[in-house]
């Protein structure tokens, strides 16, 4: 598959900034108002700074729910969004949806510690990129701290498959994150598209923090049959129908639909509990692979350590599968 489709990339870096070794937080909190776009309501998302090894926390503030850290375990669905909450005992009401771009947005900026207080279900949509939160993350200010970062190594190599769909964890030579997956969909508006990056600041913001959530038509009248984007509108998604895309717009990259999956899996894999070191690899994959991988990865202490990034560099791979 790989060598049959056409691969477009970002421009790739030897190594990442600095900087990047050390945690980070914002300078301020920072507030905003946005639609949900599965409820169609008005939520108010907060971003306030956290202290060194505090992690992303949410919060709801419209009903009595404990803090919730934005972790691969505490994913309770991944049915069209990232959905955290309480435990598996944990009721419908008592949930966090619509995390992943968010989650890109503080991934690609390098946020480590955060509390992210909202007064809804779900995470507003914005244009329904990363793009928004971005600009509130920079507007508050990026600060270091004075803790080094934890990333994920991955020691050995982990998959997982549904069909003719997998995702997948390596170890790697490149330091951070790099992302490779391709797409493919019925719909010729779309058909197969394959990206390939690695995470850090300067690349997100340019080549991925624009790039919008998307649906077919077809889909609309019955996602809205069951309750679902109610707040869905072409201000927010990229819709197609067939070889078309029926925004005004247009398209903001011509590979839009797979910068999106790449966006969707650097906010999934950041659900790691910290950065991740190592090469993701999808075909087709979605939330609920990139939540099954992550959850296979730490079901074996082999397959994963923690350490600064400067301790993978001379520690030994077992590239197993």
């Amino acid at each position: 598959m790989d060598g049959m489709l056409p691969q477009t990339h970002a421009p790739f870096i030897s190594e990442p900034r600095h900087e990047g070794r050390m945690q980070h937080t914002i300078r301020q909190p920072i507030n905003s108002v946005g639609t949900g776009l599965h409820t169609g309501a008005r939520i108010s998302l907060r971003l306030s700074p956290a202290p060194e090894n505090t992690g992303i926390v949410f919060r709801r503030t419209d009903i009595d729910m404990p803090p919730v850290v934005a972790r691969y375990d505490m994913v309770v669905d991944t049915c069209l969004s990232t959905v955290l909450g309480c435990g598996t005992a944990s009721g419908h009401a008592e949930r966090i949806a619509t995390i992943e771009h968010l989650m890109a947005g503080l991934a690609g900026c390098g946020v480590d510690n955060i509390f992210i207080d909202v007064d809804g279900p779900e995470i507003p949509v914005f244009d329904g990129s990363a793009a928004e939160f971005v600009f509130l993350l920079e507007c508050a200010g990026i600060v270091p701290q004075g803790a080094p970062r934890q990333y994920v190594h991955i020691n050995r190599t982990v998959r997982v498959e549904d069909g003719d769909a997998y995702a997948e964890l390596s170890p790697t030579a490149q330091p951070g994150l790099t992302i490779d997956i391709s797409i493919d969909f019925p719909a010729a508006a779309i058909g197969q598209q394959r990206y390939m990056t690695c995470v850090e600041p300067g690349q997100f913001r340019e080549h991925l923090s624009r790039a919008r959530t998307f649906v077919l038509q077809p889909e609309i009248d019955y996602l809205h049959s069951v309750g679902l984007a109610r707040g869905g509108s072409l201000d927010n998604a990229v819709v197609v129908n067939g070889d078309s895309v029926v925004n005004p717009s247009g398209l903001r990259h011509p590979d839009e639909f797979v910068r999106h999956k790449v966006l969707d899996a650097i906010g999934d894999l950041y659900l790691a509990g910290g950065m991740v070191n190592g090469h993701f690899r999808g075909h087709k994959s979605g939330h609920t692979l990139n939540n099954r991988l992550l959850r296979k990865v730490f079901a074996e202490q082999a397959n994963w350590r923690r350490a600064p990034l400067d301790a993978s560099l001379t520690a030994p791979r077992d590239r197993a599968a």
